[in-house]
């Protein structure tokens, strides 16, 4: 049955509640969508600044009876423990209030669905168990790219097929990994003055640009789909849709791949900035292997695009919607208890490198900031390197100088003795992956 019919069944006197912890623009998008959902209600949305969430309630076109009707509160514990409320999305973008709110919607028997794919990449696996052992689904954010990846790479092996690579589209050039949030807007071809109209926090949109978002999605995506991780971080190749299974494939057929079954990123941009034709900046693939001559066959006989030997074919998803995509991972986990992609295994992690010389005594300032970018890395290296994950470089100090380019270690900086720390040293341990996961 379909999830739309299921809401309906909903909508007469039993509807869907959600809880909402950040107003930001992902969660914004969503409150746009609630009006236009029978069956669905938000009665309450939490928020460091409670006023702004209110303000973007009026923003994106809800009424004064719908928001007079709405408890706007400071706390996200407070949305946690709401017993009006049976699913949380947690869509902060802080990696501790992530984990925070995850246990507290855990512990209070609520589904959460994580729109905070940095907690998911520091404790995501641990946090997927917990709520499984409690009988409430932990699941990642449809509409964001990783979960969109998710089902692509599903649907593959649903049918059959052998997942050669998998991931998403971005805009870079290998510049990007020292631009700070000073510089961004450029880079979106906005001013300053139209990224605030649009409530755009400059040192997350930093984050998309500087790589360490993509480092994160294809994180979690591995971690996911049990993906294997480049061991030295993503190649971002230039790439338009109709050469994806000709350049992701393995090296040894011709591609650029140390091995099938990885997680990549490809550029909208060659690296001259000229524009790749018909690029992939806002959607996601899946490349996938034919088992036999049969198939190979029809994917010519159906128009796939392929790599010149016919065997390894295409498929993708050119746009993602975000926060306006997000009630289909609220509906499912609320009318079907399933996830849309969901952690399994500690296969990618993502550490901290610095973005330019730093001395000690500086602060580092996470995803997106002054200080560091996020580099994607096999789980077992950044364990055997003892490397800080981005999740855990905000507001910490530096103990010695680092030089550019240099991964951020956990011996280099003081890091405090915090529940979100405790809760990725408890993923390490529970979660420790084998030997040689990644390529090599």
């Amino acid at each position: 049955m379909s999830l739309y019919r299921l809401l309906q069944q909903r909508a007469s006197g039993r509807p869907v509640r959600v809880a909402l912890i950040g107003a930001g623009k992902f969660g914004s998008m969503f409150l746009n969508q609630v009006p236009a959902m029978s069956g669905l209600e938000v009665p309450i949305i939490a928020d460091l600044d409670p006023d702004r969430a209110r303000a973007a309630c009026r923003t994106v076109g809800w009424d004064t009876t719908r928001i007079a009707r709405t408890a706007f509160a400071a706390s996200g514990t407070e949305a946690c423990t709401d017993p009006r409320v049976e699913v949380i999305v947690e869509a902060t973008g802080s990696p501790s209030a992530g984990i925070a709110h995850a246990r507290a919607a855990i512990a209070a028997g609520k589904h959460i669905v994580m729109v905070n794919v940095e907690a998911d990449v520091l404790a995501g696996p641990l946090l997927a168990e917990e709520a499984r052992a409690r009988g409430v689904v932990y699941s990642l954010a449809y509409g964001d790219q990783p979960a969109l990846t998710c089902e692509l790479v599903d649907w593959a092996r649903a049918c059959g097929f052998e997942v050669v690579a998998a991931g998403k589209g971005t805009k870079y050039l290998p510049a990007y990994h020292s631009v700070t949030p000073d510089g961004v807007w450029r880079h979106y071809g906005l001013t300053l003055e139209e990224a605030q109209r649009g409530g755009m926090n400059p040192q997350m949109f930093n984050s998309f640009l500087d790589g360490t978002k993509s480092a994160i999605e294809m994180a979690a995506i591995a971690n996911a789909c049990g993906l294997a991780v480049p061991r030295d971080g993503l190649q971002f190749p230039p790439c338009g849709v109709d050469d994806l299974p000709q350049i992701l494939r393995a090296q040894e057929a011709g591609g650029i791949l140390a091995r099938d079954g990885m997680v990549e990123v490809v550029s909208s941009l060659e690296r001259d900035g000229r524009p790749v034709y018909r690029d992939l900046r806002w959607g996601v693939y899946v490349i996938l292997k034919a088992p036999n001559e049969y198939a190979r066959a029809c994917f010519r006989e159906y128009g796939l695009k392929t790599d010149p030997s016919g065997w390894y074919a295409a498929m993708y998803k050119p746009f993602h919607l975000i926060g306006l995509e997000l009630g289909v991972s609220v509906l499912s986990a609320a009318l079907r208890g399933e996830p849309t992609g969901q952690p399994g295994g500690f296969r990618g992690d993502v550490v901290a490198v610095a973005k330019r010389a730093l001395c000690a005594g500086e602060v580092l300032d996470g995803e997106g900031g002054y200080t560091v970018w996020g580099k994607l890395a096999p789980a077992e290296l950044s364990l055997a390197e003892r490397a800080l994950p981005i999740g855990l470089a905000h507001n910490v100090p530096l103990l010695r100088d680092i030089a550019a380019g240099e991964v951020v270690r956990w011996s280099d900086v003081t890091v405090p003795d915090t529940d979100a720390v405790r809760a990725r040293r408890a993923m390490e341990q529970r979660f420790t992956p084998a030997p040689a996961i990644a390529a090599q």
